[in-house]
């Protein structure tokens, strides 16, 4: 009797990676890329306004700042909220908008109830923009010169409201690299993003990194005070955009988009934190579900090989090398290494354990604390999207 379910399971696991292939294969292939937008050269330019939210980020923030005021763009201004920031942040953004005219720097020294840190300050940064176009990017980012020029074109030429850019992930260490590729696999297969652009598809995109928005449609859809206590903010904000009728895309950055993402494995179990549970609207079921499910479909194939034999362990052999061949071609997508394919069950052994981990502390510790702030999960499951 187990080795028919075996059996069945192993014929069911294999038409899904067989279809969840082929879908990623197309799906993947019909995202374009930035660097194929050429620059803007119109003589009439609309103005953007850059907007970043910055808390105790001194590391970073000078090198991610300079890139952005060195952008090719004649009409951009550039307004940088300090958040209640402890180290130096404050100190280099004053020195380098005294510096610069077109940097604004907006110091925030008190968080109102009801809204996250970050959400607050992109919100406050976006009062005071005067651009017909508002891009949110993280303090970490850096950009290549030509980089808001061809976003710009590109929403144009497209006729989109929103434009979400796909960033190249700097990382060092080898099972760091292994946890990233198995993330940006497991988020396509969630997010879908290449069905952004299709007005039928309910599904979004919105990426911190590279988030251009017309000012108008910002304003419309209410901003970050909608989505005030969303730690997922990024894509809520592309959820609201696309909710409402209007019209989004996402390309690849192609390394124009550079960002520092965590450190170390541990420190992308503890930034995972904050938002883990909340990309599943703090589904406690859903995330069970998601668990064992991972664990059936990445995990249990490789022991498989041991404990069945016959027509069944080929199957399973044959549903091991469907994973690897999508997530090297995924990989070769976003710039990562594809090799890393023979490591995604030990990768989503590990993923699976960080999302596990964060929804349980955020359930034990009633929410979440994020940048020395706690919010309880009533009022963060208060503000559904």
């Amino acid at each position: 009797m187990l080795s028919v379910f075996l059996f069945w399971l192993a014929v069911v696991e294999l038409l899904i990676v067989v279809v969840s292939v082929a879908e990623f294969a197309i799906g993947n292939r019909s995202i374009r890329s930035l660097k194929n937008a050429a620059p803007i050269s119109r003589h009439t330019l609309p103005k953007i306004s850059v907007i970043t939210a910055a808390r105790n980020e001194a590391r970073n923030i000078e090198e991610a700042l300079l890139s952005v005021l060195h952008q090719d763009y004649a009409n951009l201004e550039v307004i940088v909220v300090d958040d209640r920031s402890s180290d130096e942040t404050g100190a280099i953004l004053d020195r380098m908008s005294a510096a610069n005219r077109r940097l604004r720097v907006v110091h925030v020294t008190e968080l109102p109830r009801g809204w996250l840190g970050k959400n607050h300050a992109l919100y406050r940064g976006a009062e005071r923009a005067t651009g017909d176009w508002l891009l949110f990017s993280d303090a970490d980012v850096v950009m290549e010169p030509t980089t808001v020029s061809r976003g710009i074109r590109f929403a144009l030429d497209e006729r989109l409201d929103h434009l979400a850019v796909t960033p190249h992930v700097a990382m060092s260490g080898l099972l760091l690299n292994m946890v990233a590729g198995a993330f940006t696999l497991f988020f396509g297969i969630y997010a879908k993003p290449w069905k952004a652009r299709d007005p039928k598809s309910s599904r979004h995109i919105g990426i911190g990194a590279f988030n251009l928005v017309r000012a108008e449609v910002y304003r419309a859809v209410g901003g970050h005070q909608s989505i005030a206590l969303r730690p997922d903010d990024d894509m809520k904000l592309g959820k609201l955009i696309k909710k409402a009728g209007y019209r989004q895309d996402v390309v690849l950055g192609d390394g124009l988009i550079t960002v520092e993402w965590y450190a170390s494995v541990g420190e992308l179990m503890r930034g995972l934190e904050k938002n883990s549970f909340a990309g599943v609207e703090y589904n406690f079921g859903l995330v069970i579900l998601s668990f064992f499910a991972m664990l059936a479909m990445y995990v249990w194939p490789v022991f498989a090989l041991a404990f069945t034999s016959g027509v069944t362990r080929l199957l399973n052999v044959a549903i091991l090398l469907g994973l690897a061949a999508g997530y090297a071609d995924n990989a070769s997508f976003h710039g990562m290494k594809r090799w890393h394919c023979f490591a995604l069950p030990l990768s989503a052994l590990i993923f699976g354990f960080i999302i596990l981990r964060a929804t349980l502390k955020t359930i034990l510790n009633d929410g979440i604390n994020w940048r020395g702030t706690h919010y309880p999960l009533a009022e963060l499951k208060a503000n559904k999207v």
